[in-house]
Order: structure tokens, then sequence, then C-alpha cells
């Protein structure tokens, strides 16, 4: 019995300590360690200050704003700009608490309800709240992805982007002066088959509720359109359109847009991984829309700040992202020029949003 147990053993060891046995693994399991030795250096702090125009804050109390100091402090985020300000007393309780602990490092631009838009008389009621809300301190206005995805007018339909019963709002913030940043749809991916093809099969594995199709709500492209349509239909609107519109992964079109609409403009967030597999095509893109790209981060968490720093400042190749399912291949630096950086990092969001501390970027 004994040597029966033994001979059982020893086939299982042969069995489990096999090449073949060891290839039996899934894509999440799959994530090696590069032994590639090239230099390269992480870079904790930015090269010049820098404004991160879209984050995320639920809780603006004065305890909460100490804590984010230290670490924008740290990396030399000189303001950041919350984009989740909400509206009414919420927001205006925002502003005071800014007001009270530091004046000149933060900024909230306003949200608005779009959930049962009813009629004319209700954009503009939704434009005067917004106006109230400037006139409170809010630097401009966030758009979320509810809107075009998920927001339904007051007949249970979808509410499209460029539905005229929102122009109202849109010509509000060009005649208050303040921009409007904007998140629409989702990357391309999520519409596309989810097969060995997509690039983001993991990401829609571990969060299969981003999956989307024709009807569910839309279609990619015309959920797209839509955006471009207010774009042009507003055009002295300012406009930053969030995630470089999802078109990161296609710099060309990407520029045949900037071309085509000069009231919009991008920021980074959510998209460095698709810039830094691409950095010689990239950096020709930042060198050419230097005035129309602005540095934001989206997630707030300081530790994955310095793939971004790295991606635009270094020359490094071939070091990892911090999120598999957002990026299976490796970074490779654009080395920006310090010309296009300052750009990037904060003057072009000085000229967008008003009334920056512009004393915080003086060298």
């Amino acid at each position: 019995m004994t040597q029966l147990k033994n001979t059982i053993l020893i086939t299982i060891l042969a069995v489990v300590t096999s090449p073949s046995f060891a290839q039996e693994m899934g894509f999440e399991e799959y994530n090696p360690t590069s032994t590639l030795v090239v230099p390269g250096t992480e870079i904790t702090k930015a090269k010049f200050p820098f404004i991160d125009v879209h984050s995320h804050q639920r809780d603006m109390s004065v305890e909460a704003l100490n804590g984010l100091i230290t670490h924008m402090d740290a990396m030399n985020e000189a303001i950041m700009v919350n984009l989740s300000g909400r509206s009414g007393k919420s927001l205006k309780e925002k502003v005071d608490n800014i007001n009270k602990s530091y004046p000149n490092r933060f900024v909230v631009f306003a949200n608005v309800d779009f959930e049962g838009a009813k009629d004319m008389a209700w954009g503009e009621q939704a434009a005067a709240q917004l106006e109230q809300d400037i006139k409170n301190g809010a630097k401009g206005l966030k758009i979320f992805k509810s809107l075009g995805l998920r927001n339904k007018d007051a007949n249970g339909n979808r509410l499209a982007i460029d539905d005229p019963r929102l122009d109202p709002i849109w010509a509000k913030c060009a005649q208050m002066g303040v921009p409007v940043l904007i998140h629409a749809a989702d990357p391309k991916s999520f519409w596309d088959d989810m097969d060995a093809d997509n690039e983001r099969w993991l990401e829609l594995k571990t969060h299969p509720r981003r999956k989307r199709t024709a009807t569910d709500p839309a279609p990619f492209e015309q959920i797209i359109q839509e955006q471009h349509n207010v774009f042009k239909k507003h055009p002295n609107t300012k406009f930053i359109n969030a995630h470089m519109g999802w078109h990161a992964n296609n710099l060309e079109k990407l520029g045949e847009l900037l071309d085509e609409m000069p009231n919009m403009n991008v920021g980074i967030s959510a998209v460095i991984a698709e810039l830094g597999r691409q950095p010689q095509h990239a950096r020709a893109f930042f060198i050419k829309y230097q005035d129309r790209v602005l540095f934001g981060k989206d997630s707030w968490k300081p530790k994955e700040f310095p793939t971004y720093f790295r991606v635009l400042e270094s020359n490094d190749e071939y070091f990892p992202y911090y999120k598999k399912y957002h990026a299976f291949w490796a970074m490779y630096g654009l080395n920006l020029p310090d010309e296009v950086l300052r750009k990037l990092y904060y003057q072009n969001a000085l000229n967008l949003i008003p009334g920056l501390d512009t004393s915080l970027f003086e060298e």
C-alpha cells in the first residue's frame, strides 16, 4: 500500500512539474517579470508644477483637503480640479471649505442632473442653476458619461448629448466664460465582440457591466457624433474632451477632429497607456497640438502618477504600466520638450479655466 501511494505521488509530481502542465494558466494569471535590463528611473515628482484637470473627490472637508495637499506637494501638483462638485448647497459647501483652507490649490466644477429632462423650460432652469453655481465659485461644468449612456428624458427615452433641450446649458457656459469638461461614451472596444481579438477582453471579463452593444444603449459612433454635434453647434463654448475623446489609439483621427473643431481641447486622463505604446507618434502629436492638450489623471491614486510623469518626461524604454486590465503591454517615454510640458502641465489649463492663481507657476 505504501509503495502504491509513493508511486501515485511521484506521478502527480511529474505531471505538475512538467512543461506542459506549467502552460495551463489563464491570461489573467500570466504576468511575467521582464528580464530586459535597460536604463531608466521612476519619476515621482513632475518636472513642472501641474494642474490636474480631471480629479474626483467626494469628501472635500477641511480635514480631507489637508490630506490631499500632502500628496499634491510631494508630486508637484499645484492645483487639483475636482469635477465632482455637484450643485447647489453641496457645491457651495465645498467652495467654502476650499476658501477656509487652500483657496488657491483646489477648484470645483459643477454638475447637472440630466435625468428627466422635459422641455426647453427645463433646460433654461438647469442653465439658471448652473449660473448660480458658477457665481458660488464653480469654475466649469463637468458632464459625466451617464449623458448619452444612461440618462433618460421625461418620456423614458435615452437623452442624447445633442438634444436641443440642453442647448441653454452649453450656451450658459459660453456666456459665463467657463469650460465644459465632457466624458462621452466608453472605449470603442467595449462595443466590439468580446473575443480573443479584443484588447479590452480582460477588462470586460473583470467588469462585465462595461460591455456595450449597438442597442445597449446606442452605437459608439452615434454617441461620439452627438458630442461632436454639440461642439460644432456651440463654437463659443470651450470644451475639454475627456480621455482624448477615446481616440488616443488613433491620433491621426483625433488630429483631424481638433482641426475641424477649434473649440475642442483634450485631456489625457486614463489614456496614458495608449500614449506610452506609441512614443514617436504620440510625441509628434503633442508637439503639433501642444496648445490643445491638458494633463488629467481621473482616479485619485497618487502611486499611479509616476507612470504619467515617466511617459511624458523621460526617454525610458519598456517600463511597466500599473493596471493590467487596461494595458498588458509596456510603456515608453515621449521625452516631451519643456515648452510642450509646461503647456500640458499648466499653461493650457490656465488659459481655459478662469480665476486660477498664476503665481503658483512662476519659475
